[in-house]
């Protein structure tokens, strides 16, 4: 696969989705309740398709491995901007993609991965807005990492950072400002790793009528006993 397809410089922010295909994601959640988890992961794809057709900048698709690219092709069906992820650990796999993105002109970039049913466009257009005034904007997450990364100029070397504790934000937000990074939070949103993090996204989703989460909050509603255990 070639290091880039298709990817022009914008003014605004470059929306960069790290992903892999639903049957590969989601390994935390599929030791708790099996093959339910992929279809968890499907939801929570099809929410991420909302957020990139609400996207008015570019979008850089970065696949895990090759066979979610070949995945995400048989998806899309059309040209789309992709960087394959390479790295040890997910730092390291930023910042290859974020090189290869400001190699090819972007300026702005803001990564986000496929584990936030609460996102919205409006949260995903002031991380944008903020980045004309700060180095870096971060979305906390409640359990302690981040869902959202967005800087507009190269980031720190991120591959020490305690990436799936509970530490992430505040050491990222550390590292950051070790480099003389000015550094803003958005408001703290809900990721899913766990199932009482999905059963949690019932509540953000209860009133959300994009067609997306509405799909996976009535899947969430519908009678299940492996919910029932875990509530």
């Amino acid at each position: 696969m070639p290091e880039t397809q298709h990817i022009q410089p914008s003014l605004e922010s470059c929306l960069v989705v790290f992903f892999k295909a639903p049957d590969r994601a989601k390994r935390r959640l599929a030791n708790e309740i099996g093959d339910l988890a992929t279809r968890a992961a499907t939801h929570l794809w099809d929410c991420i398709v909302e957020d990139v057709d609400s996207w008015r900048g570019s979008v850089c698709y970065a696949p895990a491995e090759l066979s979610d690219a070949a995945w995400l092709s048989r998806q899309l069906n059309t040209p789309h901007a992709a960087v394959l992820q390479h790295g040890r650990n997910l730092g390291e796999r930023i910042n290859h993609v974020d090189r290869v993105l400001r190699h090819g002109g972007e300026r702005k970039l803001i990564f986000i991965g496929t584990d936030c049913p609460a996102m919205q466009p409006e949260y995903l257009e002031r991380a944008d807005a903020l980045l004309e005034d700060f180095d870096v904007v971060l979305g906390p997450a409640a359990d302690g990492g981040v869902v959202l990364m967005g800087a507009r100029a190269a980031w720190p070397p991120l591959a020490d950072l305690p990436w799936s504790t509970n530490a992430l934000h505040e050491e990222l937000n550390r590292a950051c400002m070790a480099q003389g990074k000015s550094v803003v939070d958005l408001e703290q949103r809900a990721d899913v790793d766990t199932v009482a993090e999905l059963l949690a996204a019932r509540r953000d989703l209860e009133d959300d009528r994009r067609p997306a989460r509405r799909a996976l909050y009535n899947w969430l509603k519908e009678p299940n006993p492996v919910w029932t255990g875990h509530s």
